[in-house]
């Protein structure tokens, strides 16, 4: 059985997911074909539920799928459990049963929104880059993890761990990608300080041999922080660890005028290596669950619908039904439709408004 596991989580993950199944029930009119959905609980809700971030159901839900849909975990009902009840958990073990070692972050400057960033419009000419971070190791996965109380002191130990296998393939990946777009590679490490990252960069230069056509720049993570700012189109792709990488990409949302425009695809594959369509990937935007603004029909459905699009492209490779979405995100953005976080003045779309333009648009453009 091949479907969709759709995975609304907490806060306004249910109302994010909830915009984007409308743009896959518009893809099926317009294209004639089916995607099942099955509906599972993660997170915080399956905390209330079960006792548990992840059910032994929702893994079984999940391993049978052709992807996954992510909506968000967590929220302050839930901030004072057991570090290993967190609703957090529910989605490392997910990357970590699935292996999904790459998470691939792009930021997309929609030129209508130029005005809408706190950046200088002057310097978001020409930004096209593409995050590309390691997501099933380092300093959320390393052990040991733990909070230590002996009475005469609090501590705590979080322990970061890489080995050669875990960095090759990441890097090795973020060199192909970059042969297929200008073929620049910027490798984010703290190789001054870190033992992990001097072993980053070395692999790194070792691998960098095999592709002799792609230039590659090393930088340190407190550096690329700053340069994202002051100079972002100097960027193509960027490969990092773990910490630094989901770090960098919430900074570069700030870019494209929020956090609610970015989407992500978390894969066990090369793009375009997924032949026999049954290698595992899953799709959410890089936005929490933002507890605060849940329920108010504010939140932002494009980082979840352009991750929508990244499914079509990786999982079911339909790389024109991909193209298709984008393009319908971008002449909704022209048209001037605007959710609150990106909007100028007092005017703004509530939540479903903007997917319900999205779905229209899609339906319009065949």
């Amino acid at each position: 059985m091949s479907y969709i596991a759709v995975l609304p989580g907490d806060g306004i993950g249910p109302e994010v997911i909830k915009e984007a199944i409308k743009i896959i029930k518009s893809i099926e009119d317009v294209t004639g074909n089916k995607y099942d959905l099955e509906y599972g609980i993660v997170g915080g809700e399956s905390i209330d539920k079960f006792g548990t971030p992840l059910t032994e159901d929702t893994i079984k839900l999940i391993e049978n799928s052709k992807a996954v849909f992510f909506g968000a975990v967590g929220g302050p009902k839930w901030d004072n459990l057991e570090s290993n009840l967190r609703p957090e958990l529910g989605i490392l073990n997910i990357r970590k049963r699935l292996d999904l070692y790459a998470n691939l972050r792009p930021v997309k400057i929609f030129e209508a929104l130029k005005e809408s960033s706190p950046i200088k419009s002057s310097i978001l000419n020409n930004v096209d880059i593409l995050i590309i971070r390691e997501l099933t190791s380092g300093l959320y996965f390393g052990q040991p993890k733990k909070q230590i109380d002996d009475n005469s002191k609090r501590a705590a130990v979080d322990t970061m761990y890489y080995d050669e296998y875990e960095i090759e393939r990441i890097v090795r990946m973020s060199f192909k990608i970059a042969q297929s777009r200008i073929k620049k590679l910027t490798s984010v490490d703290k190789s001054n300080v870190l033992e992990t990252s001097k072993l980053w960069r070395k692999i790194v230069d070792e691998l960098a041999i095999d592709y002799p056509d792609v230039t590659l720049n090393h930088i340190l993570v407190d550096n690329a922080a700053m340069q994202l700012i002051l100079n972002p189109s100097q960027f193509d792709v960027i490969v990092s660890e773990n910490t630094f990488g989901d770090i960098l990409s919430d900074e570069a949302s700030i870019l494209s005028a929020s956090l609610g425009m970015l989407p992500s695809a978390s894969l066990s594959f090369f793009p375009g290596e997924n032949i026999n369509g049954n290698l595992k990937s899953l799709y959410e935007p890089i936005h929490g669950s933002a507890p605060d603004i849940a329920g108010k029909s504010i939140a932002n459905p494009i980082g979840m619908i352009l991750s929508t699009a990244m499914m079509f492209e990786f999982a079911f490779e339909h790389k024109d039904i991909s193209e298709l979405i984008t393009k319908s995100v971008d002449n909704v953005i022209n048209s001037g439709l605007r959710t609150k976080d990106i909007s100028h003045d007092s005017k703004w779309c509530k939540t479903s408004e903007m997917g319900d333009s999205i779905a229209s648009q899609i339906r319009s453009i065949i």
